[in-house]
């Protein structure tokens, strides 16, 4: 059911033209351009009588997310923006409201806290995926924290509605932020179609390419505080100071943040270079290869506004160990190994558990497979429509 005041089958509603900030679907957002690519996508392919107006910004690089399949589409249209109008820019607070008024637009959703605050001549919705910058305030300088958090404030204080990822972001929000519920949307994302089991000869290939051994354990993401990796590389020493392991290899996979070295520190001075890999840059095509391959997902976060990772492990058939942490239980269900990120002892004994236990990780290979299907994008593209719809019945 959808969260809050909104409930789609009772929502009588007026034919409207939906404005979609799509300029996210860029290089500079992997994450949340995947959100809005598959969500546009996704309800576009819905039976509706709407119109979906996609905002655009065709100068911003963007190689991993493309919507152009959808320009044949019956029920969208195209906003090219004036080249001013980029992201983090103040033009966007000007130009985006005028163009709003321009294309007659009924509704705006913006899928970013940086949004015009004033002076859209219709009701918007904001996405709000977390509040890593709120909860790990170390991870911003204290300007930017700032910032962060008066645009926060702002987006959500503007916006007739909120959509989250997550029950646990939802929660930090109305703490946070002392926002009413009924303002609030719960539409958990999902793992994209190509994530599902491989092919042995898929994987094989990108065995090769990435020259991993037989056996590897794989964490996926970024290196940032919160991701907790140093926790992660600490457990797998401790695991390799015992004798009789198994011959296996940490392979730490994603964008790598060159102000965070603390595991590549501790892989040196602990003398893991032979058991343990960094890969920083791994074709999006090769990931479900990769997931498939592994013996295991490891994934220590502290925080996550949803957690797409793991779910995609599970989609590929991969096990998954994961914190115990804010919205991860959650994505995983009993579909994961749970562990305590704070304690180093903790993550050691799931990843030599996992790592010794092939029982263990053929059931958990069956139901993360399940717990896998019972995320959709078919099913937050419906329950986004349905905000859609509401707030517009509410401001028609």
């Amino acid at each position: 059911m959808v969260s809050g005041s909104i409930q789609p089958d009772l929502v009588s509603f007026r034919l409207m033209r939906i404005g979609i900030d799509t300029r996210y679907v860029s290089d500079h957002f992997p994450g949340i351009g995947r959100y809005v690519a598959n969500l546009v996508r996704s309800l576009s392919r819905l039976d509706h009588p709407h119109t979906l107006v996609l905002l655009t910004h065709p100068a911003l690089p963007n190689t991993r997310h493309s919507l152009d399949a959808l320009r044949s589409a019956p029920n969208i249209e195209w906003s090219p923006l004036p080249m001013a109008a980029r992201p983090f820019s103040l033009a966007e607070h000007l130009l985006i409201p005028r163009r709003c008024r321009v294309l007659r637009l009924d509704l705006l959703h913006s899928p970013y806290y940086l949004k015009p605050y004033a002076g859209l001549p219709c009701p918007s919705v904001v996405t709000i995926y977390d509040l890593i910058g709120r909860r790990f305030p170390s991870t911003l300088p204290a300007r930017t924290r700032s910032l962060f958090n008066l645009a926060t404030w702002l987006a959500l204080r503007t916006s007739a509605h909120v959509l989250t990822i997550s029950s646990s972001a939802r929660d930090d929000i109305i703490t946070s932020y002392r926002v009413p519920e009924t303002r609030l949307t719960v539409t958990h994302l999902a793992a994209d179609q190509r994530f599902c089991p491989q092919p042995p000869e898929a994987i094989a290939a990108v065995r090769a390419a990435y020259h991993l051994p037989p056996r590897y354990v794989l964490y996926l993401g970024a290196n940032k505080p919160h991701k907790n990796l140093e926790r992660l590389v600490l457990a797998w020493a401790q695991l390799h100071e015992q004798p009789g392991q198994p011959e296996a290899c940490l392979v730490m996979a994603g964008h790598e943040d060159p102000r965070y070295s603390q595991a590549r520190r501790i892989v040196a001075e602990r003398g893991l270079s032979g058991t343990t890999r960094f890969l920083p840059n791994v074709n999006e095509a090769d990931l479900p290869g990769l997931y498939g391959g592994a013996d295991f997902f490891a994934f220590p976060s502290f925080y996550e506004g949803f957690g797409l990772p793991p779910l995609e492990a599970m989609a590929c058939g991969t096990p998954v160990l994961c914190a115990n942490a804010s919205s991860l239980p959650e994505v995983v269900g009993d579909a994961a190994l749970l562990v305590n990120p704070s304690s180093v002892s903790d993550l050691a004994s799931g990843l030599q558990t996992l790592l010794t236990n092939p029982l263990l990780r053929a059931d958990l290979r069956q139901r993360g497979l399940q717990q896998a299907q019972t995320f959709s994008w078919e099913r937050t593209a419906r329950k986004t429509l349905a905000v859609y719809e509401a707030v517009g019945q509410r401001h028609c």
